[in-house]
């Protein structure tokens, strides 16, 4: 059933018209090492979660597949150094602290840690992220951390105007030529998002099912 969801997935993607490349990213959050496990042997190498301790016991329980793993939940100030310790991307870097925790506790042997920094597009007070206008500000200071190496930025739109919150994003990520990562999509908008330049989509209950 994953190995066909995926396949599923990523014919969607195929059917959009783009020419940046898109990552897909299987969203695992909840779901067992044997259901991650059955995904690698589909040929999936991207892996999404929310929850550091559930996604510390699947990257140990899996730890000599050749997988790439994304942290793109909230990150509290406390799970910082797990992180910096054990992924590879951080999709979720909503404030300047949050940059500098990871910057400080990322080990020496790991290299650098790709990051995006989170913008709150829509101005939600319900979400995180920094606000529009704030984007020059933290770009420059993120830039001058020399353990991160900035990629570009990720949100997650208003639902009831995705299409207008893709399409600002896309607009502040072309004043960045040089960060060419966007995630944004997701399920049930990943066509919307590939539209509107999206290079990593995350998907989760159209690969592995509901969540548990």
């Amino acid at each position: 059933m994953i190995k066909d969801n995926l396949a599923s997935v990523q014919a969607r993607i195929n059917k959009v018209n783009h020419t940046q490349v898109v990552t897909l990213i299987a969203v695992s959050k909840t779901k067992s090492a044997s259901d991650v496990q059955q995904a690698i042997d589909a040929g999936q190498r991207h892996f999404g979660e929310n929850y550091l301790q559930e996604a510390l016991d699947k990257i140990a329980a899996l730890e000599n597949a050749k997988v790439c793993w994304h942290f793109i939940g909230p990150i509290q100030s406390n799970k910082t150094k797990q992180i910096a310790q054990n992924f590879d991307w951080v999709h979720s870097v909503d404030r300047l602290k949050i940059a500098k925790r990871l910057n400080d506790q990322r080990p020496d042997n790991k290299g650098k840690l790709n990051v995006l920094l989170q913008v709150n597009i829509d101005n939600e007070p319900t979400k995180s992220g920094v606000l529009p206008e704030e984007v020059d500000e933290v770009v420059t200071q993120i830039k001058s951390l020399d353990k991160l190496s900035l990629k570009g930025f990720m949100c997650i739109p208003n639902p009831d105007h995705s299409r207008i919150s893709f399409t600002k994003m896309a607009e502040i990520g072309k004043k960045y030529p040089c960060l060419d990562a966007l995630s944004m999509g997701m399920s049930h908008d990943l066509e919307l998002a590939v539209q509107n330049g999206a290079t990593f989509v995350r998907v989760g209950s159209d690969i592995f099912g509901q969540r548990d």
